[in-house]
């Protein structure tokens, strides 16, 4: 899972100078709080999902992944710590939080964005404004749900009500 969101890094990387970057997933990353001389970015895209439960599938516009990341100077080392918040199946009673699966092409846009503001921030370069739009597959029925987003839940979601 972790290899496309490393793969598309490391595709970019050539734009984060001459340090070394890795990223991994981290579950356990809070909102708003990023640990000291760490910098946090928040970012939407489409993805899938399946309930472990009775196997129904669907999409979701709206479905926020939180990145923590920091570059430490004397070692040219940076590291990304990335957690996708994840959606419950509105058909199962007892339902669980599923894991998003994201299209390759919408890894690409997030790390992207990303990418950007690593060097906006640990690079200090003026980028301006510029944000590529993630892909849409598929249909999604209904307005977003947000007793079954975990983003809304822990107040990340650009749709909480």
């Amino acid at each position: 899972m972790i290899s496309l969101w490393n793969i598309s890094l490391q595709e970019k990387i050539s734009e984060l100078h001459d340090d070394t970057w890795n990223i991994e997933i981290d579950e356990t990353i809070v909102e708003h709080r990023p640990a000291r001389d760490w910098h946090q970015y928040i970012s939407g895209s489409f993805a899938q999902f399946k309930c472990s439960l009775c196997r129904k599938c669907w999409g979701s516009k709206r479905v926020q992944v939180l990145f923590n990341f920091h570059l430490d100077t004397a070692r040219n080392q940076g590291t990304i710590k990335v957690r996708r918040f994840k959606k419950k199946c509105r058909r199962c009673t007892e339902a669980q939080w599923e894991d998003p699966n994201f299209p390759v092409e919408n890894i690409d846009v997030l790390i992207e964005r990303l990418v950007r503001n690593i060097r906006m921030k640990c690079y200090r370069e003026d980028l301006g404004q510029t944000n590529r739009s993630s892909v849409f597959n598929g249909r999604v029925n209904g307005p977003h749900e947000s007793a079954h987003c975990e983003a809304c839940h822990k107040g990340v979601c650009s749709q909480a009500n």
